[in-house]
Formats: C-alpha cells, sequence, structure tokens
C-alpha cells in the first residue's frame, strides 16, 4: 500500500515542477517588438550561381597498349622444326647418380687400373658424403649426362635437355676437380 502512496506522491511532485515552467504572460510586447525589428531588416541578397564550363570526359588511349604487369611473351613464329636424332633413351635403366643434380657432385679425385692403363676411374662425392667409381660412357644427373672425356682435374659430360621448342639437344657440362691448399 505504501508503494501505491509512494507512486501518487511522486506523480504529483514532478506534474506540479512541470506546470511551474507554463506561466501564463499576458505582456508579450518584447518578443512582438522583437519580430517586428528583424522582419524590417532588408533582405540580404544572393550572388547569382557561377558559370560552370561543361565536362570534357577523358579519353583513355592507353588500353590497347601492352600491360606493364604482365610478362611479354615471344611471339611465336612458324619455324619449320629441324629433326634431330638426340634424344634421350627412354628403356635405359637409370645409374645410381643420375638422381643428383650435376652442381651436387664434386669431383674428389682418379684413380687408373693396374691391370689395364687406358681405363681410368673418376671419384665423385654425391651429396650424401659417399664417393663413388665413374668411368667413360656412365650417366651421372638429371639432364641425362654421358661421361665423354676423363682426365685428372675433370670430367666432361653430354647432357640432352629440351630445347624448348619440342626437340632435345646436346649440352656439354663439365665437373673440375677442385683445387686443394
Amino acid at each position: 500500500m505504501s508503494a501505491i502512496l509512494s507512486c501518487k506522491f511522486w506523480a504529483v511532485t514532478l506534474l506540479v515542477l512541470l506546470m511551474q515552467g507554463c506561466i501564463w504572460v499576458e505582456d508579450t510586447a518584447d518578443l512582438r517588438a522583437f519580430v517586428a525589428d528583424r522582419s524590417s531588416r532588408p533582405v540580404g541578397e544572393i550572388p547569382p550561381l557561377p558559370e560552370f564550363k561543361p565536362y570534357e570526359a577523358f579519353v583513355y588511349e592507353g588500353s590497347s597498349l601492352r600491360n606493364p604487369f604482365r610478362v611479354m611473351m615471344p611471339e611465336v613464329v612458324d619455324q619449320p622444326q629441324e629433326i634431330s636424332d638426340v634424344y634421350p633413351d627412354p628403356d635405359r635403366i637409370n645409374d645410381y647418380l643420375e638422381q643428383f643434380a650435376v652442381d651436387n657432385l664434386s669431383m674428389v679425385g682418379t684413380i687408373t687400373s693396374p691391370l689395364e692403363v687406358e681405363l681410368m676411374y673418376a671419384l665423385v662425392r654425391d651429396p650424401l658424403g659417399e664417393v663413388h667409381r665413374v668411368q667413360m660412357g656412365d650417366y651421372l644427373g638429371l639432364d641425362n649426362g654421358q661421361v665423354i672425356a676423363l682426365d685428372e682435374r675433370r670430367i666432361e659430360l653430354s647432357e640432352i635437355v629440351s630445347n624448348g621448342r619440342g626437340g632435345w639437344m646436346q649440352r656439354p657440362r663439365t665437373i673440375v676437380l677442385p683445387e686443394s691448399n
């Protein structure tokens, strides 16, 4: 019950406070004088809008040029394909050293056979640190590199690589014995 009385009390108090702002004033002469003063002042002029030139659209002519962010592709010219008899043998069984790139192989020395004076072996170290014996005709490297010459200082290879036009070509490659200090 006291809650209802408390609510009524606060409602009446709020109503009385709001009514204090609503006092009727009989004399509004000062307000009328202010409005009359403002109305009697000369009205300002608004300047005319400036003249605008008509918009001329920009015509971009660079769309027909090459895109600078794309790689230039060379124009393909129909050239007669030269038929080469060089190609890798797909039926040949790969040697152990053909699983490593030539750059990862290093020559560490040579040995000769005491039985045959003409038979020389080159010693090649693979990336795993193992040393292998290589002779004329052996293959090594990823590009079908066949040993074509050996001496005490180098191994000469003939690699068969793609020529970029669907054919094959031979490329010479050399593994040199490093100089020791």
